[in-house]
């Protein structure tokens, strides 16, 4: 199982910003202390070059970040300061789930430390997403024709706003996102399938939903490459989701994906998304549960 991962990932921030960078060097350090990988499991993306990036992302905007030109409110509505270290970050966050995508493609799974960066349009970027990664992995996929069908299942809390746009009226990329009805982003684009879920959702009906949405998925889409977007924002003890899922109904969310993935011998690459609970252990114990489900699923 590869699993995708560098330190430029975490990313320093202003002093009291509210997102968990930390995380990003929490994670991979757990899993190893754990025993759930080894060293030689992970892999340390190359930055993505600029003809990967375009195929997904408007020359403008790709200049923008190349050259540190993105205005104060632009900056604002992304929620991260530009800088060159950033744009460095993010292609080499957008490498990582292509070569996460390539490596399922020959061994069933991948996983990628960050991105499911799943705001980021193809011109702006909004809620800490510069880049798409999920959507310039796809692009890549199919450009070099190594997949017909993809299939993109996001269960972050938030819609994936940015990914359902980008990939509107495209038959190769289906976009099924379940997310908080009352939650961010408050314009909703539209998804091929949206799933909006009342706030307080509780461990049994949030199952239950995504139990009777998969088989549909797998019987309407028949993809031969699925991505998956494991946010863990949707913890009761997340500062923005509203749901009420525990970590033992978020670790088997991800269980009924994989399982699902591997009943029917799809790749699957994966990326981490949200996770926004107060104290930062409860974010990393779920992350890393999702890679303890695909090591057990997968093999």
């Amino acid at each position: 199982m590869l699993v995708a991962y560098d330190p430029i990932y975490a990313h320093p921030l202003p002093e009291g910003h509210r997102f968990p960078m930390l995380k990003y060097e929490l994670i991979p350090a757990q899993l190893l202390r754990e025993g759930v990988i080894t060293d030689k499991q992970l892999h340390t993306p190359a930055p993505s070059d600029e003809a990967t990036i375009l195929l997904t992302h408007t020359p403008g905007y790709w200049y923008k970040l190349q050259h540190q030109t993105l205005s104060d409110k632009e900056q604002r509505r992304i929620g991260l300061p530009q800088s060159p270290a950033l744009t460095l970050r993010e292609i080499v966050i957008c490498q990582g789930t292509i070569d996460c995508a390539l490596h399922a493609l020959d061994h069933g799974v991948a996983l990628n430390v960050a991105g499911g960066t799943h705001h980021a349009f193809a011109d702006h970027g909004e809620g800490f997403c510069l880049l798409n990664d999920f959507a310039v992995a796809a692009n890549y996929l199919l450009q070099q024709k190594l997949v017909k069908q993809v299939l993109i299942i996001d269960l972050d809390v938030h819609q994936g706003n940015g990914t359902a746009a980008l990939f509107a009226g495209r038959p190769d990329v289906y976009t099924f996102s379940m997310h908080g009805a009352h939650n961010y982003p408050f314009h909703k684009e539209i998804s091929d399938w949206d799933v909006p879920l009342p706030d307080g959702m509780h461990d049994d009906d949030y199952l239950r939903t995504l139990a009777d949405c998969l088989p549909v998925l797998m019987d309407k889409v028949k993809p031969d490459f699925v991505f998956y977007l494991s946010g863990v924002d949707i913890l009761q003890t997340d500062r923005y989701g509203k749901l009420k899922v525990t970590p033992q109904g978020c670790r088997k969310r991800d269980e009924l994906v994989f399982q699902a993935m591997k009943q029917h011998d799809i790749p699957c690459a994966v990326a981490m998304g949200g996770g926004y609970s107060t104290h930062i252990r409860d974010i990393v114990n779920a992350h890393c549960n999702t890679f303890k489900a695909a090591a057990e699923i997968f093999g």
